[in-house]
């Protein structure tokens, strides 16, 4: 997934992936790397994380190689010698990736992606991997949060305008998608992913019109199978109150109103008023839409106070993920030439060598509680993280968005209430295995 020039190029990351190419270069250092990436810690207002970014990560492993312009830049730059920028000119990822599928919750110190290949491949795609990673972990989890607040009622993406530039826009509205809302109102999104669409209008088009009633006439009549009419530009209640009429007109031709936004205000109480009006003239099939500013938080609050609200459309708090901005991630190297590597600086030590998680399950199905183990332990549960890549190539061909979606879903009802609750709790059982701890303390053996 790709937008535009700039991120196409292999030069959007950081310097010193260059610089240590370099000089690994320079003593033809070029082994097999093993790298994980994974989360030191959950965020103190999260009791889980759901994996997301796979496809768009594997989209990058796949593409990844220097243009001729990029090689003559480097060149030009004079950062860099000759001969390491032609070294370049042939390079293409060539390992394997292993990770859980998109969609699946995970917990500190697991990892959801390792990828193995000669060491500057591994190395060269650190800064892109966590970029894309992070960014789309933060926003599905965010959105399976409001997905848990709002179990049965509709939910939409409105986040692009605000969202911190084009391509978070995009991801936001499939990772939204993913992990449970119903649509967005991304039209590109809607045509990369097939990922539904709903809009309504903008005050704009209502303080075009000469008259609010002329408006939601205009645009009922363009939009006769799809129209929900934004009654809060003036006075909200006195929209609603307009509406029955309309409403029979409209009716007259086969054209039904379908619901209303309110976007401003006391939603709750703005809701409660404008369902009574409704109701009264006869409109109880008329859905109620909001949005403005919302999260899980609101929306649980909204909901639990009884407001009677179909619908709601999330934008900046999600897109932004505004309550947890970042993760304490990291892309760490784990063994380099058949040696298990660890880093040991206070307060981000690393667990050494290449990882699986083992995923137990009660009598129900339910998740019961996970083990952090080496690749190839044999252990309880359900190994997580699978092949995906293999010599540069994948495995097999990408899930649709919908089955990842499904997939998320069913996941999500795994997860006990105790941990899929807004409200922080006991942290989720993550045990380290025996062999992994072992490994440690034989890597914190050696000299350095």
């Amino acid at each position: 997934m790709i937008l535009s020039p700039t991120r196409e190029s292999v030069l959007l990351t950081d310097l010193y992936q260059l610089t240590m190419l370099q000089a690994y270069f320079d003593k033809a250092m070029n082994a097999t790397a093993v790298f994980e990436f994974f989360v030191r810690k959950l965020p103190g207002n999260r009791n889980f994380l759901l994996a997301a970014g796979l496809e768009q990560v594997l989209d990058y492993l796949e593409g990844l190689r220097f243009t001729p312009e990029e090689l003559d830049w480097l060149r030009a730059s004079g950062r860099f010698s000759p001969a390491f920028v032609d070294s370049l000119a042939d390079l293409r990822f060539t390992g394997d990736v292993w990770a859980m599928p998109e969609g699946t919750p995970f917990f500190a110190d697991e990892p959801i992606l390792r990828v193995t290949a000669p060491l500057r491949e591994a190395q060269l795609a650190e800064t892109r991997i966590i970029n894309l990673l992070q960014y789309e972990t933060l926003i599905a989890t965010k959105a399976a949060r409001v997905r848990q607040a709002a179990p049965d009622r509709h939910l939409v993406d409105f986040g692009l305008r605000r969202a911190h530039g084009d391509e978070a826009g995009l991801l936001s509205a499939r990772t939204s998608y993913l992990a449970g809302f119903d649509g967005s109102s991304n039209v590109l999104a809607g045509m990369r992913w097939n990922i539904p669409l709903f809009g309504t209008m903008a005050h704009s088009f209502i303080q075009a019109h000469d008259g609010e009633f002329a408006a939601f006439e205009d645009f009922a009549r363009s939009h006769p199978r799809a129209n929900t009419l934004l009654i809060d530009t003036y006075d909200t209640e006195a929209a609603a109150r307009g509406l029955a009429p309309l409403a029979r007109k409209l009716a007259a031709d086969g054209i039904a109103i379908q619901g209303v936004r309110i976007d401003s205000g006391d939603l709750g109480q703005r809701a409660a008023d404008v369902r009574a009006i409704l109701d009264a003239d006869g409109l109880r099939d008329i859905r109620i839409f909001v949005s403005g500013n919302l999260d899980e938080y609101s929306v649980q609050a909204l909901l639990a106070a009884g407001a009677p609200i179909d619908g709601f459309g999330v934008g900046t708090r999600m897109n932004t993920s505004n309550d947890c901005p970042y993760l304490e991630c990291a892309y760490k190297l784990q063994e380099y030439a058949g040696a298990a590597r660890r880093k040991r600086s206070e307060g981000k030590a690393s667990w050494p060598g290449r990882k699986q998680v083992f995923r137990r399950f009660d009598a129900d199905w339910r998740m019961a509680g996970d083990t952090l183990a080496l690749a190839d332990d044999d252990l309880p549960g359900t190994p997580l993280l699978e092949c995906v890549m293999r010599g540069g190539q994948r495995t097999g061909p990408s899930p649709a968005l919908t089955t990842v979606r499904d997939y998320a879903r069913a996941q999500m009802a795994r997860m006990p209430e105790t941990w899929r609750k807004l409200e922080t709790g006991v942290p989720y059982p993550v045990e380290v295995a025996p062999t992994l701890q072992a490994l440690a303390r034989q890597v914190d053996s050696r000299p350095v």
